[in-house]
């Protein structure tokens, strides 16, 4: 780290944890590029395939229980 990223760093550390937590996620943001125009676009049509697939019952539900085992035995397994 340069000497002036540890000033920077060392006066963000003495923000606030809220304004600490609204910088650190600027930050990553910064990381991730453009966001993708068409991204709500896509999540809209996943969610009514979704949707469709519930309504036309080809398409079951798993319990939130039943998931959490399930991924705790996956977790385990690993």
């Amino acid at each position: 780290m340069t000497k002036a990223t540890e000033s920077d760093l060392a006066d963000a550390l003495r923000l606030d944890v809220k304004a600490r937590a609204e910088l650190a996620a600027e930050l990553l943001a910064s990381l991730d590029g453009p966001a993708d125009p068409n991204a709500a676009t896509a999540w809209d049509n996943e969610i009514q395939r979704r949707v469709n697939t519930l309504d036309a019952g080809t398409e079951t539900l798993e319990s939130w229980e039943s998931a959490k085992q399930r991924i705790a035995n996956d977790i385990l397994r690993r």
